[in-house]
């Protein structure tokens, strides 16, 4: 049983400037943690509602001093002086606070900075590294039981962006490297960078373009096409001294729901129909290593995610990120409707930890993959790596191997890796 003893919260800046929230959670044991919250610049509709201020005079109207202020206020004085037994009391007695389905009230951004630092005091507490205290969560061990560990996700990394990341550039959002032989964390992100400095001289000879980086810290040059973007993805590999499809593989990112309007996909000067988009995919994994295919469809396109799943099933995961938004309803339709296959987990997408497990949990029924995702707008909190690893997660996509936010997830599953010695999940089969 843990008692809260105080809340706080503070408006922080996210790694695009925008901002977002920071809360301190402080135990009647004395434990004390603090927890920054991401945002998503690429978002489903079916996303719980990060509480924004609509100033415009404040950032743009993207101000956080009101999600702020229910923590500083109405959820400290809710939840000070309450124990809690187990993260899901603390969750339910939040949502019965909020009191609406998508947490517009108080705020997902309120809601979950709360949430995971209170995981994060009571890990404190309980004398145990995030990561276990996260695995205990999953498996509703409490006590001084602990569940097991497994192993360490396996990386994709963003290699090349556009989309909403890069200014839309190029319709698909991102192109990924995923260390296919690696064994170890360390020579996963050893692989990444050898191909990450050899894509960056390609598009220094290719586009004469520097090192510009988008949202997530991928290379943005101006691909005339997504065959261009795989192609230089391809010749990357090879130019670092990689097999593409042994040594190396892709995944993408399409983000379809983006360039989708009036039943049409607007991709690369065509307007293609759903049949014609999954044969676009289909080609796609024809001619490049692809393993992973995330948002192939748009979110709504709900009759035709069947039919991907059926058509590329078996070659390369079919996962959700827009079409589930964490949502353990719209993973239970997807599971009935043979939809997918995968889960992106985004912890902020539903906004508590315990929607967030039940949603893994649920995958994981279905013998689906879970990939767990950072989000654009992130922090140099490195919490997500200890979820990853505590929540058994296949891979980890954090973005690419630039930029302090992400490179604060990675070095924390180096140190991970070095103090558990857990190996790396075997994904892909090469």
């Amino acid at each position: 049983m843990s008692t809260i003893r105080k809340l706080t919260a503070l408006e922080i800046l996210d790694s695009r400037g925008r901002p977002t929230v920071q809360a301190t959670c402080t135990l009647g044991s004395g434990a004390v943690a603090a927890v920054s919250v991401p945002s998503g610049a690429s978002t489903g509709a079916a996303e719980a509602l990060e509480l924004r201020d609509r100033d415009p005079k404040r950032y743009h109207g993207l101000g956080c001093r009101q999600a702020v202020a229910h923590v500083n206020g109405e959820l400290n004085d809710a939840l000070s002086g309450e124990e809690f037994a187990a993260q899901s009391a603390l969750d339910g007695t939040m949502l019965a606070l909020d009191g609406t389905p998508n947490k517009a009230r108080l705020g997902a951004n309120a809601i979950l900075a709360v949430s995971l630092a209170f995981a994060r005091a009571v890990a404190v507490e309980r004398q145990i590294p995030l990561y276990q205290h996260f695995a205990d969560i999953l498996a509703g061990v409490t006590g001084d039981a602990h569940a097991p560990l497994a192993t360490l996700p396996r990386p994709t990394i963003n290699l090349f962006s556009g989309g909403k990341h890069a200014g839309g550039q190029v319709p698909i959002q991102d192109v990924l490297v995923v260390p296919a032989v690696a064994t170890t964390m360390d020579e996963a992100l050893e692989t990444t960078v050898a191909v990450f400095q050899a894509a960056a001289e390609l598009m220094q000879r290719k586009y004469q373009m520097r090192m510009l980086t988008a949202d997530e810290g991928g290379l943005a040059p101006p691909f005339a096409n997504a065959a261009a973007m795989l192609d230089d993805a391809v010749e990357a590999i090879r130019a670092a001294g990689y097999t593409p499809g042994q040594e190396v593989a892709l995944a993408i990112d399409v983000a379809s729901t983006h360039f989708y309007e009036h039943g049409r996909y607007h991709l690369d000067g065509a307007a293609l129909d759903s049949v014609g988009m999954i044969a676009r995919v289909e080609e796609w994994l024809a001619n490049y290593p692809i393993v992973s295919v995330e948002d192939g469809l748009a979110e709504d396109d709900w009759g035709h995610w069947p039919r991907l799943r059926s058509a590329i099933g078996g070659k390369a995961l079919v996962l959700g990120d827009d079409l589930l938004c964490t949502n353990p309803a719209r993973i239970q339709r997807a599971i009935n409707e043979g939809a997918a296959d995968a889960l992106l987990l985004k912890v902020n997408q539903i906004g508590t930890l315990t929607e967030a497990a039940q949603a893994c949990r649920l995958a994981r029924s279905a013998g689906w993959r879970v990939t767990i995702s950072a989000r654009s707008g992130e922090t140099e909190d490195h919490w997500l790596a200890d979820l990853a690893v505590g929540w058994a997660g296949d891979q980890i996509k954090v973005g690419s191997i630039t930029q302090s936010e992400r490179l604060a997830k990675y070095n924390r599953l180096l140190a991970i890796e070095a103090e558990t010695h857990l190996p790396l999940v075997g994904w892909p089969t090469p």
